[in-house]
């Protein structure tokens, strides 16, 4: 079982994370504390009256004006969060899940955390008695990350760590060979990690490289075969489109979440295996020189990089959230007996 008070069901509780829609359809999230209050041109609204209220309540503030009261969903967080690199985004991480066969228990892998999008989704699929081991370069995308999980789980799990560095020179010092189940690689040139990952999975497990464009997606394919370690890599990509339902008003959206990103994946060969019926490939030069991919990083094709003025920004604002949430679990009645069982994890 999993620490009620990380659950995101039931009454609410002070420190939980509530989306308010308000008139209009506008939306409110706070952070339950006791005396908090949200102020809007409405009126004012007491955070006192929601606890111990069952989510999907609507209540009143001071003006009269009626507030639907909802926990955010894992999507509804990951799309506000504050973010330090881009997100995995809702869609990709279910398939991510779906693909690699994330399942609860599993040991995962993950390069490189970003905001912490896709491992909130990684850690909710290997529950408590799984890990994740993410790794990520750079120290600020990390504590971005640290803070928002810290945020959305009330909590910063056990079953989850961050190592600073490259994943192709630190992931052999930090499992054993064969050791790991899954591996997601989220970063600019994933090749240059595969033959790392080729000696940390075991026999079966898989690989999972989630890339922007058409160039990365090619490299990693033929790496991927290159090696002789993995089978055929499958590569696809995930568009969702939403549909007006009204009576007999039953149309597409005008508008979509289309190409995101690529996902490619292959398993993990036993040692000295082959595959039957599959063309051997021989070891061979890529076809990709360093200026062809450099032609289609995310600058060059004109996608905005953060600045580390932004970035600082960005991560104040995720420690305060994070911090925020953690006082008011402190601070709420019962906290101190609940303390021991909230160390448990992420939940099930």
């Amino acid at each position: 079982m999993s620490d009620p008070a990380l659950r995101p069901s039931g009454p609410f509780r002070y420190g939980d994370r509530v989306q308010l829609t308000g008139p209009k359809g506008r939306l409110h999230t706070v952070t339950l504390t006791e005396g908090g209050e949200l102020h809007t041109h409405h009126g004012v609204l007491k955070h006192d009256i929601l606890v111990g209220l069952p989510d999907g309540s609507v209540v009143e503030n001071s003006g009269g004006s009626e507030y639907l009261a909802l926990r955010p969903l894992l999507r509804d967080f990951v799309l506000s969060m504050p973010r330090g690199a881009a997100i995995v985004y809702p869609k990709d991480a279910a398939q991510i899940i779906a693909q690699a066969d994330i399942f609860p228990g599993a040991v995962v892998v993950e390069a490189g955390v970003g905001s912490g999008a896709l491992s909130l989704s990684l850690l909710r699929a290997v529950g408590r008695d799984g890990r994740l081991l993410s790794f990520e370069r750079r120290e600020e995308f990390a504590d971005v990350a640290r803070a928002n999980v810290t945020t959305f789980l009330g909590t910063a799990p056990e079953n989850w760590s961050i190592t600073l560095g490259d994943l192709a020179e630190t992931l052999l010092h930090t499992v054993e060979p064969g050791s790991v189940d899954r591996v997601v690689l989220d970063m600019l040139a994933p090749w240059d990690c595969i033959d790392a990952v080729a000696d940390a999975l075991t026999p079966g497990g898989v690989v999972t490289c989630y890339v922007a464009t058409a160039t990365q997606l090619s490299r990693v394919a033929e790496y991927l075969r290159g090696t002789g370690l993995f089978t055929e890599p499958e590569a696809n990509e995930t568009m969702v489109r939403g549909w007006h339902v009204e009576g007999l008003a039953v149309r597409p959206d005008h508008r979509m979440v289309a190409h995101t990103g690529f996902l490619i994946s292959a398993r993990r060969l036993a040692p000295g295996a082959m595959p039957p019926d599959v063309r051997k490939r021989a070891v061979r030069k890529t076809a990709y020189g360093d200026e062809d991919v450099e032609l289609w990083t995310p600058g060059a094709v004109g996608d905005r990089q953060i600045t580390d003025k932004n970035l600082r920004k960005r991560l104040r604002d995720a420690e305060r959230a994070a911090a925020g949430v953690l006082r008011a679990r402190d601070a709420a009645p019962g906290a101190d007996a609940d303390e021991d069982a909230a160390a448990a994890g992420a939940g099930d």
